[in-house]
């Protein structure tokens, strides 16, 4: 019970520094956040603490950041992102690859929604001027992921591994 309480110290703390960068000055669209959801599927046994935590990490720090109706699209991206992780077991780069094109796909169509013309054409142009940002996107989620499972790994191996 006492190295399940570390672990999850663990866990708590990695994501809680991975929601700080957040914060902090970065590229547009370079975020933790398909990192986390990733992760916290991983790692966590309940599904719905798993759905909810990078939910509430994006909520916590677009109370900062600002809300809008975009972040209804943002949110649900994430949810799906996270029901990916639940659904893949392990995260592969193929993961990583297919939830960085989910939230393309997902937040780009709200971004469409909300602030073009509903036609062809507005379509067109939405998706073409987001694509400098997905290779953004594509770099945060790989850089993240392999941030966080990669210290998880090295700090159960020596932090939590069995006295």
């Amino acid at each position: 019970m006492k190295d399940l309480k570390k672990e999850t110290m663990v866990i708590i703390s990695l994501i809680v520094l991975a929601v700080a960068s957040r914060l902090l000055p970065h590229p547009p669209n370079f975020a933790p956040i398909t990192g986390i959801a990733l992760f916290a599927a991983a790692k966590f046994q309940q599904r719905l603490v798993a759905l909810l935590l990078p939910l509430a990490c994006l909520f916590l720090t677009d109370l900062i950041l600002g809300l809008g109706w975009i972040n209804l699209f943002v949110y649900a991206a994430f949810g799906v992102i996270s029901l990916l992780g639940f659904a893949t077991k392990k995260v592969k780069i193929q993961t990583v690859l297919l939830s960085s094109i989910l939230f393309f796909l997902v937040s780009n169509l709200g971004v469409w929604l909300l602030y073009y013309p509903l036609s062809v054409e507005g379509l067109t142009t939405c998706f073409t001027l987001a694509i400098p940002f997905f290779t953004n996107t594509l770099l945060g989620d790989l850089a993240y992921t392999a941030v966080l499972f990669y210290s998880f790994s090295t700090l159960k191996n020596t932090y939590l591994r069995p006295a």
